[in-house]
């Protein structure tokens, strides 16, 4: 799976670039992505001018509270919004093919064959009704051109794979007859059926005790291993993103705030954003001076989102940037070497505040 497939249709016509549009050079390229929702009380930008790169056998973690626009974005990928509610503009593109000016059926072939994705909550993710053996069958003979028992074996082997005991026996059970932590093993085996280069987990250990958390973050990074896929991991959970990712990209108000390695953004982070969302995680490797530093505030409405940076309100630090928070939306922009931030505040600055100010707290 990890060969370089050609940039074509499916039907076998070469891509035709967006106009004036490079062509793209990482695996997964996501260009000024825009989702927005009309609604009776105005327009909702859940995703506004978001863009990132990500190469095979790379992991992305992307962070955010909730509401920031993580699970939007996922969904955009996978071309899953009702194009009659959503308006989706901007340029996905996965291994040379643009998806966003792609039919919904030819998005619709890709997703389960070269894209798939773990969904939060297994269970109503789920069809109660069959069985998690008759699912990822179905899932399986949409794209492969076998028969009835050919993928009954194949689910069967998944279903091992992932870890489920007695895989033969558990195929003709029911969703409600796993714990919580086999049923998101058994959604794991239904999104690797078709061994998909680009793998998206939104939220994969939500609900699930610590020792069974290990164990899906463990499962992933093998499978990752073995299929070398490209894996998008959307969490709220910085201590997953370290154990897992190797870049970070933050999200807040439906923007990125900051992409770096996952080291920089652990041991050099530049946005004050992120810095709130270090100090509001517990820390088991070093004994704290303080109580966790929760970020004061709450998020803004995506329909009445700040006209500057949409975090002014709530940044200790906006006051230092003569008004130009309240203003200018501060671009995002290139620091480092891999390393952007969207900050108004001189780098410099930002540097002494983390070593002097934060960094001692954490």
């Amino acid at each position: 799976m990890g060969d370089k497939r050609p940039a074509e249709t499916l039907d076998g016509t070469p891509v035709t670039m967006a106009e004036g549009s490079p062509p793209p050079t990482a695996f997964l390229e996501v260009r000024d992505l825009r989702i927005h929702f009309p609604t009776d009380d105005g327009l909702v930008k859940s995703v506004d001018g978001l863009s990132f790169r990500l190469e095979r056998g790379r992991t992305l973690g992307i962070v955010g509270e909730s509401g920031s626009g993580k699970s939007v974005t996922s969904l955009g990928i996978l071309g899953l919004h009702n194009r009659r509610n959503a308006k989706v503009s901007g340029e996905i593109w996965l291994d040379g093919q643009e998806l966003v000016g792609a039919s919904p059926e030819e998005v619709r072939r890709l997703r389960g064959r070269r894209m798939a994705m773990i969904f939060q909550d297994p269970l109503s993710s789920m069809h109660p009704f069959y069985t998690v053996g008759d699912q990822i069958i179905e899932a399986y003979r949409v794209h492969n051109d076998v028969s009835k028992k050919v993928a009954r074996k194949h689910a069967v082997d998944m279903l091992g794979r992932v870890g489920i005991p007695k895989p033969e026996r558990r195929v003709d059970d029911y969703p409600h007859q796993f714990s919580g932590g086999m049923r998101q093993r058994a959604m794991i085996a239904m999104a690797l059926s078709c061994d998909p280069e680009l793998l998206i987990a939104d939220e994969p250990t939500t609900a699930l005790d610590v020792t069974v958390q290990a164990q899906i973050l463990d499962l992933i990074r093998d499978l990752q291993e073995e299929f070398n896929s490209a894996i998008i991991m959307i969490t709220h959970d910085l201590g997953v993103v370290a154990e897992l990712s190797d870049d970070i990209l933050v999200m807040y108000a439906g923007r990125s705030v900051e992409q770096a390695s996952v080291q920089d953004a652990f041991h050099r982070p530049l946005h004050p954003y992120t810095w709130g969302l270090l100090g509001s995680m517990p820390r088991l490797d070093r004994e704290r001076s303080e109580r966790l530093l929760p970020i004061k505030g709450t998020p803004p409405s995506l329909i009445n989102v700040p006209a500057g940076c949409a975090f002014s309100p709530r940044c200790a630090y906006a006051e230092l940037n003569e008004g130009r928070s309240e203003t200018e939306r501060p671009e995002l922009a290139e620091v480092e070497p891999g390393h952007r931030v969207a900050c108004h505040l001189p780098l410099e600055r930002r540097r002494q505040i983390w070593e002097t100010e934060i960094l001692p707290k954490l």
